[in-house]
């Protein structure tokens, strides 16, 4: 069993050694991005990575306080769902009302692997060839999207 300050030390390595795999990698406009710290450029719309001693994920969040606009948002990318499983190749659960960690009322899409835990660094691997095509994946879709989105 991991204290808290083991444990939290351990994810910042986890997060720190992802940011380095990935930092040669660059977007699908060619530019240089944090991985981790994705920008969408679209206010409340995040790219979310989490990993635990459980399970990793990987996601879209939605954290317009106003149902309505969250709502309008989940919507319109639920228009485009076709092609955000062509770019991932998989299918996502679309989730139009959940709760993040901290219980305030979230839209997301999302995908994860159970079985896992970022506390074993001999699944770090497999955490990492988790994430790594589908954040990719994510951004080629994003730079697709993102126009009409803010139209």
């Amino acid at each position: 069993m991991y204290s808290r300050q083991q444990a939290s030390q351990l994810k910042q390595e986890f997060w720190t050694a992802f940011g380095q795999y990935m930092a040669p990698v660059t977007s699908s406009e060619n530019e240089s991005v944090n991985w981790i710290n994705y920008r969408t450029g679209q206010k409340n719309i995040f790219f979310r990575m989490h990993a635990d001693n459980r399970q990793t994920y990987i996601g879209i969040e939605l954290t317009h306080q106003d149902p309505t606009a969250r709502q309008f948002y989940f919507t319109q990318l639920k228009k485009w769902k076709n092609l955000l499983e062509e770019f991932t190749g998989e299918a996502w659960t679309w989730q139009a009302e959940a709760s993040d960690e901290l219980e305030k009322r979230i839209s997301r899409i999302f995908i994860h692997m159970n079985g896992v835990s970022v506390m074993n660094k001999s699944d770090w691997p497999k955490i990492i060839s988790f994430l790594k095509p589908r954040i990719i994946a994510l951004d080629a879709f994003w730079t697709q999207i993102k126009e009409a989105l803010k139209s």
